[in-house]
């Protein structure tokens, strides 16, 4: 199994959490998305992901993109230690508090977004940063409301689901972004626990082969 990604993508390192959750042996290959116009960009990694994005999953003959299906794949076929609930209702809602961060937080503030707002639009950086605190905060305050109803140890009771592997890369690129947390206690007290786990310290950013 190789995974094709970027140490500080947000994407890229959910998978990774999974993959370590899962004792999963994998092989990481790097796609820089600055080095040389970005990597992701080149034709042979473009063949295994038309989207150029990170990251790419490679297992046999199975090429797959996009993080949440690549972990729900990953889920199905390595179901020991499993990210979700069994429970129908209660696995739905992991699923929609994932999603409120993978699909509505997340695409707004990547790289790409970054890139076309500097590059096509002249944003400064402070208005850039503000671009990011902003939606970053609209969907922050949304998932402490959340977990006012959820949390425990974790967002959903005391077992790690696809809702935590979703919100600790989150909240780690909006402390990159300066991001002021004391707002969101939860979120924040579910960080530290995360963190504190094997798995989630095997996947930070900062302990990849290719943190610079």
């Amino acid at each position: 199994m190789k995974l094709y990604g970027y140490w500080r993508s947000s994407a890229a390192y959910r998978v990774r959490i999974a993959l370590h959750l899962k004792n999963i042996e994998f092989e990481s290959q790097s796609i820089h998305l600055i080095k040389e116009g970005g990597q992701q960009h080149q034709n042979d990694y473009v063949a295994l992901n038309p989207s150029h994005l990170v990251p790419t999953l490679i297992d046999g003959d199975l090429v797959l993109n996009q993080s949440v299906a690549i972990i729900d794949y990953i889920e199905a076929r390595y179901p020991q230690t499993p990210l979700y609930p069994s429970d129908i209702a209660a696995k739905a809602k992991v699923q929609a508090l994932a999603l409120d961060i993978a699909c509505e937080i997340h695409p707004i503030n990547n790289l790409r977004v970054q890139q076309y707002l500097v590059q096509q639009l002249g944003v400064n950086d402070k208005q850039k940063l503000a671009w990011v605190h902003h939606w970053m905060a609209l969907g922050f305050i949304s998932v402490e409301k959340q977990l006012a109803t959820s949390a425990s140890i974790y967002c959903f009771g005391d077992d790690i689901t696809l809702a935590d592997i979703c919100l600790i890369p989150q909240v780690y690129n909006a402390l990159r972004f300066g991001m002021e947390m004391k707002n969101y206690p939860l979120i924040s007290a579910i960080y530290e626990r995360c963190n504190l786990v094997d798995a989630f310290i095997k996947a930070a950013p900062e302990n990849q082969s290719d943190a610079q």
